[in-house]
């Protein structure tokens, strides 16, 4: 569970609700746990991923977790040096806005996707924009549960 979000007091919400008898259960309760977090545990998961377009998160993660985002990120690492730049400079303008990393949904999305999301967040307000970087990894999370248990149904 922690390979697929970094927040401890998720993972021990998750632990304590077993057993999932099925998939939509699984996912159920995963909604369910992260809506019961604090803001500061929400940031404590962000933590656990690396920014856009780079391979190391601030906080410690597992081979798995580091795999997957590795795996997420596929496209923001294959873009040409002028949009790996432009998400740099965009990572950058973020952290200083908002004091976290930008976290976004990566999987599925190109660079250029990703970096017009990124702009596109700058302009949001502080609450607005926790509450919008809380459900990408929402999002991250179900993903993530989903290969976990060897589905490609999140």
């Amino acid at each position: 569970l922690r390979s697929t979000c970094g927040s401890e007091r998720w993972v021990r919400d998750m632990v304590a609700r077993r057993p999932f008898r099925t998939v939509d259960r699984l996912l159920e309760e995963a909604g369910a746990a992260w809506r019961g977090l604090s803001p500061a545990d929400w940031d404590e998961a962000f933590a656990h991923h690396p920014r856009i377009g780079e391979r190391q998160a601030a906080a410690p993660a597992d081979a798995t977790a580091t795999a997957w985002s590795a795996g997420e990120q596929r496209a923001a690492m294959a873009a040409d040096v002028d949009l790996r730049r432009r998400l740099a400079e965009g990572n950058a303008e973020y952290e200083r806005r908002f004091g976290r990393i930008y976290l976004v949904c990566a999987a599925g999305r190109s660079a250029g996707e990703l970096l017009a999301d990124l702009e596109a967040r700058l302009g949001n307000d502080a609450e607005t924009e926790q509450r919008v970087a809380a459900a990408e990894q929402h999002r991250i999370t179900r993903i993530r549960l989903a290969k976990l248990i060897g589905t490609e149904r999140p």
